[in-house]
């Protein structure tokens, strides 16, 4: 079989990377100069460069170019990999919420369990979406301090947030079927949506939220057949929808007869905030959210709400994804939730976010920052002559590992910056690790 023309061109490139003849920086030509010299069409131009990309060669930035990366593609951080990390290593690229006397709590929680009465029915597993009592116990947490009212034959339990996610999109979506969602957006949903063969459309971002104007030019114009959104404190850009901005989405969801994904993983740091929309439109919203980002990132405890008629077919698809939540893990979540835990840490880490951002907000005083100020995460816009790739790449030498922009996009721009995690690094070594990251960034040659 005759090897296709953009393949030989990846392979000739690829080589010329990897022999050091194209030296780490190096710009490559535009879509269109490399068509020409090598007499394809400017399509087949566009694919060698996303197949280089995807080996891990070559980083596209909008506006700018594409770009040899600066040394050879490494594995990826794993907050679980310690051996690959110095002990000097500072994790921006995650939140993994962290306070004084988890231990203790874990231990109390099993010597707990270990006196209760019905200990063995522990070892017993759940119905598919979890035990009603339990499942009632999130409808009151949901009702008390989340403002949703929702009776718990429509509150399903789930392995964390991101597999929340992953039952709706099985449940409600087929392959081939469009989904809008911000142009920056949740990197693992994008992740579900590569899984499962969906359209993203990407919805561009105003000052204070998602273009609704283009989201409604968007729904006229093609068939989309369900909005992921994240209304209150969006990952990356931190913005809360206000009343009006919700109960305009929530109309042309209900007008174009959209289903409505409300990822709401941070919405507990938003207090107050408007009415979700699982509370604005409950016939068509699947509410998504988790513990893991107020209590514990290893308690993989999760919900979702479900429209009323949606509950048979979602019960399936966790049926058959993974029958049931572990039985001590739902336990111990349902009992910290029922005892105040949940709540009482929830205020401690709203109140902890703010002063991280406050201190943040100092050391990149001057810069170009996107956060709310509750928010663990900040979005650090760059300097356009500072490629995004170098600067991560520099401040992973010196032991800082962030998110690149690029990760965060679901359409073909690529923005110009870096998200900053707040909440892994210890309070007192916040401001020292931030002015590094400053400092680190101000070196760089342009």
């Amino acid at each position: 079989m005759a090897t296709s023309p953009v393949a030989v061109i990846v392979e000739r490139l690829a080589a010329q990377i990897h022999s050091g003849q194209l030296a780490p920086g190096t710009a490559l030509p535009t879509h269109r100069v490399l068509a020409a010299r090598h007499g394809i069409a400017v399509a087949s131009a566009s694919k060698v460069y996303a197949q280089l990309r995807s080996m891990g060669l070559v980083v596209g930035e909008t506006g700018r170019g594409t770009f040899v990366r600066d040394r050879p593609p490494q594995r990826e951080w794993d907050s679980g990999d310690e051996a690959r990390r110095s002990a000097n290593a500072v994790d921006l690229s995650f939140n993994h919420p962290t306070w004084p006397g988890q231990a203790a709590l874990l231990r109390g929680m099993l010597r707990e369990l270990a006196t209760c009465g019905d200990l063995a029915a522990l070892m017993h597993q759940q119905p598919p979406g979890g035990r009603r009592h339990e499942r009632r116990i999130v409808a009151d947490l949901l009702a008390v301090s989340r403002g949703i009212e929702a009776d718990a034959e429509r509150v399903l339990l789930v392995n964390g947030a991101q597999h929340g996610l992953d039952v709706v999109v099985r449940a409600m979506l087929r392959p081939h079927d469009a989904v809008a969602v911000d142009a920056l957006s949740y990197p693992g949903f994008r992740m579900l949506a590569e899984l499962q063969a969906l359209d993203l459309a990407p919805v561009p971002a105003c000052a204070d939220g998602p273009d609704l104007d283009a989201l409604e030019r968007l729904c006229r114009n093609r068939s989309i057949r369900a909005i992921y959104a994240m209304p209150t404190l969006h990952n990356p850009l931190g913005w809360v929808l206000d009343t009006e901005q919700r109960q305009r989405l929530v109309a042309i969801a209900r007008h174009h007869d959209c289903v409505l994904i409300e990822d709401a993983a941070y919405a507990w740091l938003a207090d107050p905030a408007p009415a979700a929309l699982a509370t604005l439109a409950p016939e068509r919203t699947f509410h998504v959210a988790s513990l893991s980002k107020s209590l514990a990132s290893g308690l993989r405890f999760g919900y979702v709400v479900v429209p009323a008629d949606c509950v048979v077919r979602v019960k399936a698809v966790i049926r058959a994804s993974h029958w049931s939540l572990p039985s001590l893990m739902t336990a111990m979540a349902t009992r910290w939730i029922a005892d105040g835990t949940v709540a009482q840490q929830e205020a401690a880490l709203r109140h902890d976010a703010r002063r991280r951002q406050a201190i943040a907000a100092d050391v990149f005083a001057g810069l170009d920052l996107r956060a709310h100020p509750a928010s663990p995460f900040l979005w650090l816009r760059l300097p356009e002559d500072l490629r995004m790739d170098r600067a991560a790449q520099a401040l992973a030498e010196r032991g800082i590992a962030v998110s690149k922009g690029e990760a965060y996009a679901t359409g073909r721009q690529r923005p110009h910056a870096l998200r900053l995690g707040l909440g892994s690094v210890p309070l007192d070594a916040l401001e020292a690790v931030l002015q590094r990251v400053r400092d680190t960034l101000e070196r760089l040659p342009v």
